[in-house]
């Protein structure tokens, strides 16, 4: 207090700074909310292990799935959506896959070549280097679940391997990269 200030003035200071105090910690727990509910309900960050979806996404990457579309009936899941789901044979674990077949979809791999409905499908998603040359018998997929694939078709354990995933295993679909700042952007 200046020699200049009445006594009156310093209740109304620390009365001012209280209230100031107030608000900001109202206005961080407001943020801290509403952080909590996007990435539960909304959008979620995860780190790619892994190099099954080379060269869309890459070991260590991080990106943010959308937790919403799916979970409320928002969207339906399509061909060539990343989506990432617990896996069937281990439901700790989550994938990280394409999905290739949607139910009643008969999906067919001929020497590498993926058929739909028996036309090949166009993947420019999937490098030339990181095609195979396995043939994998028609399989229909059953209601309520999906055929999924990896792009690194010789580095992927999918559909091929284990057979399809239910639809309440799908939690996600990948929508962003955001680690390294140098691949940011949204996935297609």
């Amino acid at each position: 207090m200046t020699p200049d200030q009445p006594q009156s003035e310093k209740p109304a200071e620390t009365k001012h700074l209280l209230l100031g105090a107030a608000y900001w910690l109202r206005d961080l727990m407001l943020s801290v909310v509403i952080a909590v509910v996007i990435i539960l309900f909304l959008y979620q960050p995860v780190k790619v292990e892994g190099t099954s979806m080379m060269p869309a996404l890459e070991d260590q990457e991080r990106i943010f799935i959308n937790k919403f579309v799916y979970r409320f009936g928002f969207g339906e899941i399509e061909h060539g959506d990343t989506v990432v789901f617990w896996f069937p044979r281990d439901p700790s674990k989550s994938y990280i896959k394409r999905v290739i077949g949607l139910p009643g979809d008969t999906i067919e791999v001929r020497e590498g070549e993926v058929r739909l409905n028996g036309t090949p499908v166009n993947e420019p998603y999937v490098a030339k280097e990181f095609r195979d040359r396995i043939t994998v018998p028609a399989t229909r997929v059953p209601p309520d679940s999906f055929y999924v694939m990896g792009d690194h078709r010789t580095s992927s354990n999918d559909s091929r391997a284990w057979g399809v995933v239910p639809r309440h295993f799908i939690y996600g679909k990948a929508v962003l990269v955001y680690w390294p700042l140098e691949k940011m952007g949204v996935l297609r």
